[in-house]
């Protein structure tokens, strides 16, 4: 099985967007490499103009977004946030930090985000917070979670990280939630290696936003002229990215459009010559409500059974094609017994996190490259004995666009 000549296929290659090169070279010129400089400014205002966010800080990473979220919320020991057990550990340890207890929900299995309907039942007289994540960069359901929020006084931050320029009902992923994380790490649509961004929709928290931001100084007070000195006024870390990061950054950012469009043809792409084995029953592909528009972050598959999905993985690797599962659930990691949390079961997130397999998708993947992988699946399953029907249409441009039997956007409840 396979073709053992041809070259491999990564799950994820950074890109060139346009000036990333140039425009480091610029910030070198313009001698602040440092942070908050030329760059770091543009990104935060391309960020804030486009999403309509009052106030967006560019962070090393959107760990430390989280954090500085986790600070904003003036948390107390054994105060509890309500999240999903299918996300990357960050989301449970930016809270954690403070003392926190993190709560976790089971997820939808349609786009494996928290499921808005059991939140309510995990608040108790602790809960302080919900923190949902935008999986694969489809958003949640936000309405329903900030009409739960606003009925139990709590806040909600938006775990942005898969979800830039994702959309829910015409409001940006992180402008929603009272505060929103983003990340710009390699793996993400728009990447400056590592790097992230504090949305703060409550402008009330700017103003400690920026103290934290900045080692707990009024630093940027003493830069407006506001105060004479700066100094120490609250806990804080550093939380400044490198200019030469905000540089890459920002030649990314301008072309936003365009990224979103190249993944949104290999994302249809995926669906369409995935159909015929989906049709047949062997998997299952994403779903994307109607009321949103994502940003095509992921493309992954559920398998039959986590058997299968090894298998499928194995072979696939065996052939150069590098697909990987993702999260394993928070709530069975070791760390989550040394908190002595006492966690529901969560049926649908062990279910769904031992079935899942992520496809490579990235800017500079061909549409050839995907029916590459597509086709590696159907050899597999072939080899197991499935019949496997044909595509009954053409894989090309063209049919990627066309409308699909099941479609993604087509499939699933609002």
């Amino acid at each position: 099985m396979g073709q053992p000549n041809l070259p491999p296929i990564p799950f994820n290659k950074p890109f060139i967007a346009g000036k990333e090169l140039f425009y480091i070279a610029q910030a070198v010129t313009f001698g602040n490499i440092s942070g908050d400089g030329h760059f770091t400014k543009a990104c935060c205002q391309l960020l804030e103009q486009r999403f309509n966010i009052p106030k967006v800080l560019l962070t090393p990473s959107c760990t430390a977004a989280l954090e500085m979220a986790a600070m904003l919320c003036r948390l107390q020991p054994g105060d509890e946030v309500i999240m999903p057990s299918y996300t990357f550990v960050s989301t449970a340890n930016a809270f954690v930090r403070e003392g926190a207890r993190p709560v976790f929900v089971d997820i939808r299995p349609d786009t494996l985000n928290i499921d808005e309907e059991l939140i309510e039942a995990a608040i108790t007289p602790r809960t302080r917070a919900i923190c949902p994540v935008h999986y694969a960069g489809v958003p949640c359901e936000m309405d329903r979670i900030m009409e739960i929020a606003e009925k139990h006084n709590l806040m909600v931050i938006e775990d942005a990280a898969q979800a830039v320029n994702s959309w829910y009902k015409g409001r940006a992923c992180g402008s929603i939630g009272h505060l929103g994380c983003y990340s710009f790490h390699e793996t993400k649509n728009y990447t400056c290696g590592e790097g992230g961004a504090l949305c703060i929709n409550r402008p009330n928290l700017i103003d400690r936003a920026e103290i934290i931001r900045d080692k707990g100084t009024n630093r940027k007070q003493f830069f407006r002229g506001l105060v004479d000195k700066y100094t120490w006024v609250d806990v804080g870390s550093s939380y400044v990215p490198s200019e030469i990061a905000s540089a890459f950054l920002f030649g990314q950012l301008e072309h936003m459009d365009r990224v979103t469009t190249r993944r949104k043809e290999l994302f249809d792409e995926y669906v369409a010559c995935l159909a015929p084995l989906e049709s047949a029953g062997l998997i299952s592909t994403p779903r994307i409500p109607l009321s949103s528009q994502g940003n095509y972050h992921l493309c992954y598959i559920l398998l039959n059974s986590e058997q299968t999905r090894n298998d499928a993985l194995t072979a696939l690797v065996h052939q150069q094609i590098y697909v990987v599962f993702h999260y394993v659930p928070l709530h069975l990691a070791p760390y989550a017994q040394v908190l002595h949390t006492e966690q529901a079961q969560l049926p649908k997130t062990v279910n769904c996190s031992g079935r899942l397999l992520r496809l490579p998708m990235f800017h500079d993947l061909t549409l050839e490259e995907v029916r590459r992988v597509t086709g590696a699946f159907d050899d597999f399953f072939r080899d197991k004995g499935a019949v496997v029907p044909k595509p009954h249409f053409s894989l090309t441009r063209t049919a990627t666009t066309s409308k699909l039997p099941a479609s993604a956007t087509e499939r699933t409840k609002d």
